[in-house]
């Protein structure tokens, strides 16, 4: 219905009245709502009953319509907003119900987390709060894991394996035959090295590859002992050869055996091995240049028979410097080779990990002040640095050698000294290293087990979070003993107290091992293969 339709409605019958009585004539859509007009006058009765019929109706038409616009502003857009409506409550009413559901799925997962987190909360609290029997069987493993590691050790120590035994019995022997060559055969000694030298090398050459110590085998004193033999068997009139290894066999490789600590182990194939590399070279010299008959030292070896026979004054009669000289040339011709085939061509093998003697003294010596000196060099100029270092280090132990090369009983005096050396490197690595080192590991577990014996200042109540292991309680009465009362324990205790050392002492040569005594240092390997 529209406004014109409405105006129609509401005006007709002003218009109808007028029409009737020709009295009244009033404009369109004028509307008499009873009261009365100054300006007008009463008019008949019948027409002031219709007019006040007319106004009753129109007031009750007109409160109908109170709560909606006015008539003549209502538009097409404000009906269908009215048909819209219904839809609109719809729409509230899907909202309102994905709202509840969404809350409702919230407590859910409120709920839920909280009941894991107090199942965890308690779960933590039971790890932290064993029970007596927990503490108990965790008590028990702690005190049998000890006491298994600690047998572990006292077998793999103890228990000599044959390869040991055989080592030991090899190494005994090889001073006393040693012995008995140099006062009864000396002329005969360099056979007997020969065959030690077949017997050592390969054993060396083995044991040092698997272990990925193998390029020690480039070492100078190898390097040394190669030279005595071209000099015994190939080349025995060669009188600078001849000069060249006694000089650096007397030199470097003797000198070795006090400065990477070179020790007399009987059981240890490896330091047997490493000490006969070293100490035979000098002693075969000694047995042909001063306990060979002239006779003997003419037929087989010409060379020591010229220059022993050679008068002062002679060029065969060699000098301190003529000495120097015609060692240095095999020296220099050892350390180009083994920079370009080790240090060069392996370069990335040894970055890698592999150890050469640059990079154990580069390690061992870095708080020396020969190490701060190389290490505060540039990376290119460490290696010729330290190379520099070897050539010096080898002119100073080259200094007395022709002291040792003319008189018999100085170069005694030296093997004596270099031979009693090792003798108390074995000794101390036999009672020093090994008793000291289970002794400590036999007071480490004293402790472990002094501590589970302590009471609980909170016995036979409830634990508390970073209390004691277990209650005194909890445990057997036989559990609380004093800890000697562990028969492996008693039984270790009682060899360390009457023996002195330990039965450390057997183990085995290739094992890698660390040792400190008066505290110097060498590693697993066998120091004395490694020259300045």
């Amino acid at each position: 219905m529209s406004a014109g339709s409405i105006d129609r409605i509401v005006s007709e019958p002003a218009s109808l009245g007028a029409t009737a009585n020709g009295e009244l004539d009033m404009p369109r859509g004028s509307v008499d709502t009873g009261a009365e007009s100054p300006t007008s006058t009463p008019s008949s009765p019948a027409l002031l009953a219709r007019n006040l019929s007319y106004s009753s109706t129109s007031s009750s038409f007109q409160e109908d319509w109170e709560a909606f616009p006015p008539i003549d502003k209502v538009t097409f857009f404000d009906l269908l907003d009215n048909f819209a409506l219904p839809q609109q409550i719809e729409k509230w009413q899907k909202t309102l119900a994905s709202q509840r559901e969404r809350v409702k799925r919230q407590r859910e997962k409120i709920a839920s987390s909280s009941i894991n987190a107090k199942d965890r909360v308690v779960e933590e609290w039971r790890k932290r709060l064993p029970t007596t029997d927990e503490q108990l069987e965790k008590y028990r493993k702690r005190v049998k894991h000890s006491v298994e590691r600690l047998n572990t050790r006292w077998n793999a120590s103890v228990a000599v394996t044959a390869r040991e035994k055989a080592s030991f019995i090899a190494g005994v022997l090889n001073i006393w035959i040693s012995g008995y060559l140099l006062g009864a055969m000396p002329q005969y000694f360099y056979y007997w090295y020969t065959i030690q030298i077949l017997y050592f090398m390969p054993i060396r050459w083995y044991t040092y590859h698997k272990r990925g110590y193998h390029y020690f085998l480039a070492d100078l004193c190898y390097f040394v002992n190669a030279l005595l033999l071209l000099s015994l068997w190939v080349f025995p009139q060669s009188k600078r050869l001849l000069i060249s290894t006694y000089c650096l066999a007397y030199g470097n490789n003797a000198i070795a055996i006090a400065m990477w600590r070179n020790s007399l182990v009987f059981h240890s194939m490896d330091k047997v091995a490493s000490l006969f590399i070293h100490i035979m070279p000098p002693v075969t010299l000694h047995c042909l240049i001063h306990q060979t008959s002239m006779d003997a030292l003419a037929a087989r070896f010409p060379a020591i028979h010229s220059i022993k026979t050679s008068l002062p004054s002679s060029p065969e009669h060699y000098s301190l410097w003529a000495m120097i000289l015609w060692a240095t040339v095999p020296y220099m011709v050892w350390q180009l080779s083994y920079h370009f085939f080790i240090t060069v061509r392996r370069r990335e093998k040894i970055a890698a990990g592999r150890p050469t003697s640059f990079t154990w003294l580069r390690r061992s010596y870095a708080k020396n002040f020969l190490g701060r000196f190389v290490l505060s060099l540039p990376v290119a100029m460490q290696e010729p640095a330290f190379m520099l270092i070897q050539y010096c280090y080898a002119l100073l132990t080259m200094l007395p050698c022709p002291l040792w090369f003319w008189y018999r009983w100085a170069s005694a005096a030296f093997l004596l000294t270099i031979f009693t050396w090792s003798v108390y490197n074995g000794a101390t690595y036999y009672i020093d290293v090994f008793g000291t080192r289970f002794q400590k590991e036999l007071e480490q577990l004293r402790k472990e087990v002094n501590k589970f014996n302590m009471p609980s200042p909170n016995a036979g109540g409830p634990l508390t979070p970073g209390g004691p292991l277990f209650t005194p309680g909890a445990l057997p009465s036989a559990a609380l003993d004093d800890q000697d009362s562990i028969p492996i324990l008693e039984r270790h205790q009682k060899s360390v107290e009457s023996t002195g050392i330990s039965g450390g002492a057997m183990e085995e040569g290739v094992r890698q091992r660390t040792y400190d005594a008066n505290s110097g240092n060498a590693t697993g390997l066998s120091l004395g293969t490694m020259n300045s």
